[in-house]
């Protein structure tokens, strides 16, 4: 099976398969577009280099950065866009949210020019997902790679050396860039929270005060793992709470930031319309504080702990196509479980707990109403086991 390339210091090689890879290659001679979405240094164009190396058959390249490609992938005359392929089998577009209309225009490829298979990435959901969403129904294959999993380390270096890396990944994350470079994470995170995270969204959208998007995330960091509140968010960047939920939909089709709503069915005192914020990667968090000390002198051990778990099943969940519904659970007691998955009819209960020495159990008000639920407690001792590496 090939693997991606990634260097690292010393001039020594790692090679790091992703998840998606194999996916995506099977997907090949499918009749449908495959479409690779992702936070900007994810690693898709690496992937998309991958397929086309692997693929056997004859390719071509558009790199959307460039604006003879853009001007030229924005015809809808399918015989100027067939001349575009050529004579290849296999049609790559790169970035193909910077196209005007590229819904169309993948749609004239999808129906048209049936013998050239698509593979097409884009770096937000700000253009492409919406554009492509309704002219592409039934023909497209659409896949979200985030940056690297633990579950692809584990593969790679081994279940004993990936764990011994778990407190690097708390506070540097997981961007392939910060992984490949020991000893430069902190310059590297400086400057993709700096010159990355937002190019999308200034690109995109019509953002007037980018200082308050700024201020917002800085606000988000802050209160990681904790239910939040629109009034008071929009009270600490001084603005309204129509533009923090503006800003904040913004910052989760950039694949910044998600969020998670609690979870409710039986009990009046339930919170049933609360919700908490989480980031995508820990790095780009920390980067935003500023803070990359260690974790024996934090405060906010419990947060990135809770953090990690979170955004490290939702790669797991999302690499692997598993289709649950993610909550937390609270009631105005504050009795609390940190994250819960509902499928097949099932409850799965986890609390994330840093020390593992802590005695843990579920709140008897959780069990009693949903006595069929599942509960374990998550922590450095099993979470490789029990929580980002067990089997389905």
């Amino acid at each position: 099976m090939p693997f991606l390339q990634i260097t690292i210091c010393k001039n020594i090689f790692m090679h790091i398969q992703r998840t998606l890879f194999r996916i995506a290659l099977e997907k090949i001679g499918s009749g449908k577009a495959i479409i690779i979405l992702g936070p900007r240094q994810s690693g898709k164009t690496t992937l998309l280099r991958e397929l086309e190396a692997k693929a056997g058959k004859r390719t071509r390249w558009l790199d959307c950065d460039v604006m003879e490609i853009r001007e030229a992938l924005s015809t809808t005359n399918p015989e100027r866009l067939r001349r575009l392929v050529a004579d290849a089998e296999m049609l790559f577009i790169d970035e193909a949210q910077r196209v005007r209309d590229i819904g169309i225009t993948l749609k004239i490829f999808t129906d048209q020019i049936k013998e050239v298979q698509l593979v097409v990435s884009g770096s937000s959901a700000f253009e492409l997902s919406n554009i492509i969403n309704e002219p592409l129904t039934g023909r497209k294959w659409e896949y979200l790679l985030l940056p690297i999993s633990t579950e692809e380390l584990v593969a790679n270096n081994g279940f004993l050396e990936e764990s011994m890396q778990l407190h690097n990944r708390m506070l540097y994350g997981m961007y392939p860039d910060v992984i490949n470079n020991p000893g430069r994470e902190k310059e590297l995170l400086s400057n993709l929270s700096i010159n990355y995270l937002y190019k999308d969204i200034f690109s995109f959208q019509d953002v007037r005060k980018p200082e308050l998007l700024e201020k917002l995330l800085k606000g988000l960091a802050l209160q990681m793992g904790s239910e939040i509140s629109f009034r008071e968010l929009a009270r600490f960047i001084e603005s309204d709470q129509a533009t923090v939920q503006r800003y904040l939909d913004l910052l989760e089709k950039a694949f910044i930031v998600f969020r998670h709503l609690s979870f409710s069915r039986n009990l009046r005192n339930e919170l049933k319309r609360s919700r908490k914020v989480y980031f995508y990667d820990n790095g780009i968090r920390n980067a935003l504080i500023g803070n990359f000390q260690p974790l024996a002198m934090r405060t906010d051990v419990g947060a990135l702990w809770e953090n990690f778990m979170v955004s490290e099943r939702i790669k797991r969940n999302r690499h692997h196509k598993l289709f649950r519904n993610e909550y937390f659970w609270r009631t105005t007691e504050q009795q609390e479980i940190d994250y819960i998955e509902e499928y097949d009819g099932r409850l799965f209960a986890y609390e994330f707990k840093w020390n593992p020495e802590k005695n843990v159990r579920a709140p008897k008000t959780f069990l009693n109403a949903y006595p069929e639920a599942t509960f374990t407690a998550i922590h450095p001792k099993n979470y490789l086991e029990e929580f980002l590496l067990a089997p389905e």
